[in-house]
This record gives C-alpha cells, sequence and structure tokens, in this order.
C-alpha cells in the first residue's frame, strides 16, 4: 500500500478537512483552476477556430497553391495562357500529399443592369472544379454544372445581389472590354442559378463564376488553355513542405510559377498567426495564476496540519514522504478544477459552436460569429499541461515541510 496516498486520501475525505479554516482557500484554488482551463479552453477553440475559417474562406477562392505564368505577375486578370497539356495536370504524380489540380482563368468585367453598374472578375472553371469549398457558401439556388456544353449559368454573390438588386434566375449582361480600346466591348448575358456568401467581402464584391470556355472565347484562346491552375493538399500542414517540391518538380517548366496561397496573401495570414501569440499568451497567464493559488491552498494546508507533520517526522517518515502526502492533496484539488473547467468550458463551447450566441463584425474578422474548433488533442495536452506545471510549481513551496522541526511541531497550537 502507498502509506503516502493513504493518509492524503484520509485528510481529503475528513469532515474536519472540509470544514476547516482552509477551506474557503482550497475552494478559491479549485476554482482559479477551473476559470483558467475555461479560459484556455475558449482561446484555444475560437483562437484555431477563426484561424481556419479565414484560411479556408481564402482557399476557397485561390487554391493552397497557385501554378501560373512568371509573365502574370500576379495580375487578377489571366493575361497569358497555360496550355493544359501539362506533365502535372490532371493529376500531379510526381509529388506526393496532392488532392486535386483544376484549371481556371479569370477576366474582369462589368454588370450593367437598368438602374446600376458593377465591376466583378469572372473566374471561368469548368468540369474539373473542386465546389466542396463552395456548398457550405451557398444562400440561394444552386451550383453551377459546367461538366457539359458551354453555358450562361453564373454564381454571384450576396454582396452583388444586394448591390444591384437581383435574385436567382435574373439575366444579367456583362461587359468585357477589347485589347483595342476603340472597339465596343464584349457582352455576355448570365443567368443567375446561384447566390453564396463567404462573409469574406474583399472576395465576395469581387468575384462571380462562370464556365471557363467564354473566358477562352473572349481572350481569343484555344480550349485547351486555360489562365492557372489551382493545387488542393490532402493535408493544408503540409503546405509549406509539398510547395517546393511542387516548385522542383520535372514536372513544372521554367516558364511557370508557383505560389502558395500563404504568399499570395501574406498580410492576411500574418494576421492570423498573431492569434497564436494570443493564445500562448493567455495559456502562461492563466497557469500562473492557478498554480500561485494553489501554492497559496499548500501552504495553508502545511500550516494547518503542523502538528501531524511532526507526529510522522518523530515516528521516522522521510521529508520526501511527507511532502508527496501534501502533493497527492494538491493533485486532487488540481484534478477537481479541471473538471469542473472541462465541464463548463466544453459546455460553453459547443453551445457557441451550436446556437452562435456571440456574433463578430463580418467587415473586421471575415465571419459573422465566433468559429469554434474542438478536438480532444488539444484538450487533453492541456489538462495534462496545467496539472503537471502545477504540480512542478508546487515542488518549491513542499519544501518548507522539510524545514519544520519535529518537536516545535508537535508544539504547535
Amino acid at each position: 500500500m502507498n502509506l503516502e496516498y493513504f493518509i492524503a486520501k484520509r485528510i481529503i475525505d475528513s469532515k474536519s478537512y472540509k470544514s476547516s479554516v482552509s477551506a474557503p482557500i482550497i475552494k478559491i484554488g479549485i476554482a482559479a483552476i477551473a476559470i483558467g482551463i475555461v479560459v484556455m479552453m475558449i482561446a484555444i477553440a475560437t483562437g484555431i477556430g477563426l484561424q481556419q475559417k479565414i484560411r479556408d474562406k481564402v482557399v476557397a477562392f485561390n487554391g493552397q497553391i497557385v501554378i501560373s505564368k512568371l509573365s502574370d505577375n500576379n495580375s487578377q486578370e489571366s493575361t497569358d495562357p497555360i496550355s493544359i497539356n501539362q506533365a502535372f495536370y490532371p493529376e500531379f504524380k510526381d509529388v506526393q500529399g496532392v488532392k486535386h489540380i483544376q484549371a481556371v482563368a479569370t477576366k474582369f468585367g462589368v454588370i450593367r443592369t437598368e438602374t446600376d453598374f458593377e465591376s466583378v472578375i469572372v473566374k471561368g472553371v469548368g468540369k474539373d472544379y473542386d465546389w466542396d469549398y463552395f456548398t457550405p457558401f451557398l444562400v440561394e439556388g444552386r451550383l453551377p454544372d459546367f461538366t457539359g456544353e458551354r453555358n450562361e449559368d453564373v454564381l454571384i454573390s450576396e454582396y452583388l445581389k444586394d448591390r444591384l438588386q437581383l435574385k436567382v434566375g435574373d439575366r444579367i449582361q456583362t461587359y468585357f472590354m477589347k485589347e483595342d480600346s476603340t472597339k465596343p466591348p464584349s457582352q455576355i448575358g448570365y443567368t443567375i442559378v446561384g447566390i453564396y456568401n463567404s462573409s469574406f467581402q474583399d472576395f465576395d464584391k469581387t468575384y462571380m463564376f462562370g464556365d471557363i470556355r467564354h473566358i477562352q472565347r473572349l481572350n481569343r484562346w484555344e480550349s485547351d488553355q486555360v489562365g492557372n491552375f489551382e493545387v488542393f493538399l490532402n493535408d493544408y500542414k503540409d503546405l509549406n513542405t509539398i510547395a517546393p517540391e511542387i516548385y522542383t518538380s520535372k514536372s513544372i517548366p521554367p516558364t511557370l510559377n508557383v505560389e502558395t496561397v500563404e504568399q499570395k496573401y501574406s498580410s492576411i495570414f500574418e494576421w492570423i498567426k498573431i492569434f497564436d501569440t494570443n493564445i500562448y499568451s493567455i495559456i502562461g497567464v492563466m497557469i500562473l495564476v492557478g498554480g500561485i493559488n494553489m501554492i497559496t491552498a499548500l501552504l495553508v494546508l502545511i500550516l494547518e496540519r503542523t502538528q501531524m507533520i511532526g507526529i510522522l517526522k518523530a515516528m521516522g517518515n522521510s521529508n520526501w514522504g511527507i511532502r508527496k502526502i501534501f502533493l497527492y492533496n494538491a493533485g486532487y484539488l488540481i484534478v477537481l478544477g479541471l473538471f469542473w473547467g472541462n465541464l463548463i468550458g466544453l459546455g460553453l463551447l459547443y453551445i457557441q459552436k451550436y446556437f452562435e450566441v456571440i456574433k463578430l463584425p463580418m467587415e473586421v474578422y471575415y465571419v459573422k460569429s465566433v468559429p469554434v474548433y474542438i478536438n480532444i488533442g488539444y484538450i487533453l495536452a492541456l489538462n495534462a499541461g496545467t496539472l503537471v506545471l502545477c504540480l512542478v510549481m508546487l515542488l518549491v513551496p513542499s519544501y518548507l515541510i522539510s524545514k519544520i522541526a519535529p518537536v516545535k511541531a508537535i508544539r504547535f497550537e
């Protein structure tokens, strides 16, 4: 039998322990651990959730890696065509981890109605386009289908719909400038089949999606020429590993450039990386506060049990053995705080996840409510880390036990 654990358990189960002078301080220590774990869980869940939501929105419009002509020079409009007869298309066999690759093209246009007009970028997509990222954004109608004959179906944003007072089924005239500006612009009549809302206004007010074959016709390209390729990976975490492999792959000609979405929109990704700093800061502060409260509780427990410490020493118990009794006691209090903290924290997170109680300004955070990311991995790591770090912090104050003299301790009132 573990003697130290047995004594610690008897102390915890005793009625006098629960009604002692130290009881309020112990409750404060438990509450500090519980509040700390709640705050840390919320910080991690909302921080990672916000990062993933913003990242997924940017990826939906651009892919994770973009392969384009060097001569395009990061232009939003496709000017220099690329042949689809590439070794990496439609399947990238040279590099492991590539999930999907799709060909797209973009062109500036102007939507003209009877009362207003709005400039847009028409993104031409084909039968290989993966609509999975846009399915959650669809608010009205349906997604276009470009697997058959060329058609005039188009997907526009809710922002453009409201600005131009449009609805699903409306016919819109879109004008495209020619290279010779002296000639009248080309015109295409599109039919709105779907409305999307990504809550990312910078993209929503810019893009509408149509058949890539219209872009090819307007630019006088061949049917096997496109603007660029968008690459998706099996795991986004491998982005910075796979991108260099793609760039150096023998399948990529020297005339093509490879750019990650993080490089293309560096300002956005630098901004969301700041969330990591905030998360680490909150975790550090909360563990420190919880640890200090537990140190206070431990010192009070030691002071309250001074006579018991003297008797145990007189009976031959070692300093480390007696310290273990109080560390077991403190460990129980920490676990109790973690239990209530997890219960409250997970409850709040699930309420936010399914009911979206807390809203955010979309123009600032690009989401309408606080997103929540819940994963058993970080929850277990957070609990284990908090328990271990708090116990390590308690090792120093528990050293006070070794300074207590048995004779004086037994006489202690």
